[in-house]
Formats: C-alpha cells, sequence, structure tokens
C-alpha cells in the first residue's frame, strides 16, 4: 500500500467507496488523516469503518479540507453530485485517490530518482495497452506495478523501489480529478465519442483526454494513436508545444518519423529510416488491428526504458492477453466462443467484428450514444444476431433486413440459441462472439461479471456435451 500522507491530522472526506475508495480511506488513514466516508450500499459503509473511517452522510461532515471523490460520480455533468456542491463550499478541494498517489510518489516531479510513471488514456485499447507495457517492463526486469483503471486500485500498489516503474490505467473521469499527476511517458490510444454524458459535449471529453497528455514531465514522451481526427489533432498541438517529445503512433500508414505498422509488421522511425521491429502475427493473443495499435504503443512506451528491442519483442511475442478483451473462451465441436464484454461501444465491438467471418454475434445492454448504426460494414460477417438488455429492440430496428437476428433477452439464452444455431452452421469453425457494443449496468454490476457469466454458460455447455457423449 502507498500511504497517503499529505493529510496528516486533517480532516478529509471519502465519497463512495467501491474499489478505490475503500483503498483511499486505508491509505488516509495510515496516513494519519481524519477520514469521514459514506456511500449508499450498507456493507461499504461497513468495511470504511473498519478501516478506521467516521462513517457519517455527508450533510453532517465537519468542516474538511479535501473530498476523495469517486471516479463513478458527477463532477461536472449532467451536474455536480450534491456532495461536490457541499464540498467546494467549505471551501474543500475535490481530487480523487490518483491525485493522492502523485503527491506521494511525486512531490516534486523535478526532483532527481523518483519512480518513473507511465500513464494510459484513451478510449478503447488502455487496458490492453497498459498491461502489455507492464508486461514488457516485467519480463525485462523491472518491478512494474500496474493498476489505476484496471487492476488494482492506484493506492494499493506497492511503494517504489529502485527498480519499479508505475504503469497506469487512467480514465477519463480520473484526469478529471488528478490535476497533479505528473507522467513521465504518456500514452494515449485514440478517441471515440464514449461517457458523453459526464463530460456534457465531445469537446469537453476530448480537451480532458488532452489534459493528461499536457501535464506529462517536459523531459518525457508522448506516445499518440493518430488515427483519428481527434487524436491527430492533439499530436499536431504538442508537437509545437516545446513540452514533452511527441511521438505519433499509426497503423496502415506510412510515418516519416514515428511508429507505424503496415501489413501486419512493426515499424520504428524514429532514427533517419524506418526499420522493421517484428511481424505482428507473432503475437498469438493480440489479433487484429486495434491490437497492433496497442503493441505499436507499448513499444513507444517502454524504448526509453529497455534499450534492447529484441527483448521489447520477445515480450510482445508472448503476452498472454487480457480476460474481456477477444478472449478465447473455448470450443465445443467446431464452434469457437469469444468473450468480448469489454466491448461497452459501437467502436470496441467492431474491433472483434473484424477479426471473425461466420458471427454468431451477442450483443446488447445499456446503450451508448449512436448504437451499432456504425456496424453496418460488418453486418455481411454475422450470420445471426442474438440481443439482449435494453438496447435490444432498437438495435433489432438497425439490423432489420441487414442481418438475421432475434431477441433473446438474457445472457444465457443467447448464448444457448447461438450455440445451436452456429453448430448446425456448414462454415468450418463458426463463432459465437460476445461483443455487446454496450454497457453492462441493466443486467450486471460490470463488464467483467458479464464477461466471466458468459464463459460459465460456456464452460456448462461444454460439460453437458460431454456427459451427453459419454
Amino acid at each position: 500500500m502507498i500511504i497517503a500522507r499529505a493529510h496528516a491530522n486533517e480532516n478529509v472526506a471519502v465519497f463512495g467507496l467501491a474499489r478505490s475508495g475503500i483503498s483511499a480511506v486505508r491509505s488516509l488513514v495510515a496516513g494519519g488523516a481524519h477520514v469521514f466516508a459514506w456511500d449508499d450500499k450498507k456493507a461499504m459503509r461497513t468495511e470504511a469503518e473498519k478501516a478506521g473511517a467516521a462513517v457519517v452522510p455527508f450533510k453532517d461532515w465537519p468542516q474538511i479540507k479535501a473530498l476523495i471523490l469517486s471516479p463513478g460520480v458527477p463532477l461536472t455533468h449532467p451536474k455536480p453530485h450534491d456532495v461536490v456542491l457541499a464540498a467546494r463550499a467549505m471551501g474543500a478541494e475535490v481530487v480523487g485517490d490518483m491525485e493522492l498517489f502523485a503527491r506521494e510518489i511525486r512531490p516534486d516531479p523535478a526532483k532527481p530518482g523518483r519512480a518513473p510513471v507511465i500513464a494510459v488514456t484513451g478510449t478503447n485499447g488502455k487496458s490492453t495497452t497498459t498491461a502489455l507495457i507492464g508486461h514488457i517492463l516485467s519480463s525485462c526486469g523491472f518491478a512494474a506495478e500496474v493498476g489505476g483503471n484496471i487492476g488494482k486500485a492506484v493506492l494499493d500498489l506497492s511503494p517504489p523501489n529502485g527498480k519499479t516503474i508505475y504503469v497506469l490505467e487512467v480514465s477519463s473521469y480520473q484526469i478529471d480529478l488528478s490535476p497533479g499527476l505528473v507522467p513521465d511517458v504518456a500514452v494515449l490510444t485514440n478517441i471515440t465519442p464514449d461517457h458523453i454524458d459526464r463530460h456534457g459535449t465531445m469537446e469537453n471529453y476530448v480537451a480532458v483526454k488532452a489534459r493528461l497528455l499536457h501535464q506529462t514531465a517536459k523531459d518525457g514522451l508522448v506516445a499518440v494513436g493518430v488515427d483519428d481526427s481527434h487524436s491527430a489533432a492533439i499530436q499536431t498541438r504538442l508537437a509545437s508545444n516545446g513540452g514533452a517529445e511527441a511521438i505519433p503512433v499509426s497503423v496502415g500508414k506510412v510515418l516519416g518519423r514515428g511508429i507505424f505498422v503496415l501489413d501486419g509488421a512493426l515499424y520504428d522511425a524514429q532514427g533517419q529510416r524506418a526499420t522493421k521491429v517484428m511481424d505482428l502475427a507473432s503475437a498469438a493473443h493480440l489479433p487484429g488491428a486495434h491490437n497492433w495499435q496497442n503493441a505499436a504503443l507499448a513499444y513507444a512506451a517502454t524504448k526509453p526504458f529497455v534499450k534492447d528491442a529484441r527483448a521489447i519483442v520477445s515480450a510482445i511475442a508472448d503476452f498472454p492477453g487480457l480476460a474481456h478483451r477477444i478472449e478465447d473462451v473455448g470450443l465445443i465441436g467446431k464452434v469457437r466462443f469469444i468473450n468480448d464484454s469489454k466491448a461497452t461501444n459501437a467502436d470496441a465491438a467492431e474491433r472483434a467484428l473484424v477479426c471473425f467471418s461466420d458471427i454468431y454475434w451477442i450483443a446488447g445492454g445499456r446503450p451508448k450514444e449512436g448504437g451499432i448504426e456504425s456496424l453496418g460494414a460488418y453486418f455481411p460477417r454475422i450470420r445471426k444476431a442474438y440481443l439482449i438488455g435494453e438496447a435490444a429492440d432498437a438495435f433489432a430496428k438497425t439490423l432489420d433486413g441487414r442481418a438475421p437476428c432475434e431477441i433473446s433477452g438474457t445472457l444465457d439464452r443467447a448464448v444457448v440459441s447461438a450455440y445451436l444455431d452456429s453448430r448446425k452452421s456448414q462454415a468450418a469453425q463458426p463463432v459465437v462472439l460476445l461483443s455487446p457494443a454496450c454497457a453492462s449496468f441493466d443486467q450486471f454490476r460490470d463488464f467483467e461479471e458479464r464477461g466471466d457469466a458468459f464463459r460459465a454458460i460456456v464452460a456448462e455447455l461444454a460439460d453437458q456435451q460431454v456427459r451427453e457423449a459419454s
């Protein structure tokens, strides 16, 4: 655990007691702060009390110096939560757990000998890129501490030693709450419309993503995926602002300077001429152009620390992949099952649809703005769609006349129906693909629970086939 000492002997409040909130309570208590905490869920309140916080509704808090806000609580849009307004009325700053981390690990960003921080943001691909960076660094002998918006809460990471490099996935919500986070390396994967309800406009969303890159240490490095217009514009501004070195990264486009992937081969064009680094076909768990972008960004982010490119290549090739991201969860007969539950918007689902043909597609949940209309080019790959959750009716209208579909309603019914249909297919290897293009919150706690449920249903189907065969 990283102990937050900046608020020793001060009244500090924590609102929202999920993974990052409870972590903040423990860290602040250990650092000597007087912590007041609240969450609507009784179980969370009980855990905070055990951790040493005074559990009190926010209307009854005393004067506080700071509010540590859960990233899930509205800070600005559609309007600030009442707890935010109350904190500001007291003159308290409103920050997140990642800001506490930044103040503890790097109270003076100019101080030599600090533990380096690599921060990864973007709409899609940031979890895989973060995990891949951590994997490369660990494979090359560093003590990579990976967390933030993925895995461990940032304050649950280990304190630094001489080989520590922190690799953090940072969401737009966390950037909003982390004005003092100064990474040595910042990575922007891409930007497509998402979380507009929490940022008000696309322009605000883009500005938040750009803020993390502008906060990067001036002697540091920024790697930007430039294959979308918003990210490309950010890269152009960064390249001329006199700050951190800005490296463009592209898939499918040759760059005069930067890192790019062409026909599945990774090239480094940061020197006088482009040099082929590796064939990404050797990275079995990084299929598709979107994962080529992830690999190229990870290469750019780790090269300042790992001088031997061959070591980076070896680590990329043996990366095991991440759960819920185009995860191959098994084969029953000729039918392959792919868990892509992390695809919570259409742009993310596109990354899976492009990887397969003969798809029996499970989609739906709580819809995002724009629905699935943008996926029309991939509908010919879909043999049939099985629609679940709140988006089912709207998705059925979009698919009408363009791909067969049924409204299954729930995930278990969808998986069983898709399997029964796919095993009758004439295709050599049909794919049952869970890539919902929706948030999970209508039927599941989060995308992990949804993906775990898919995996469990597939396992039960496999067991059933074994029983029937015996």
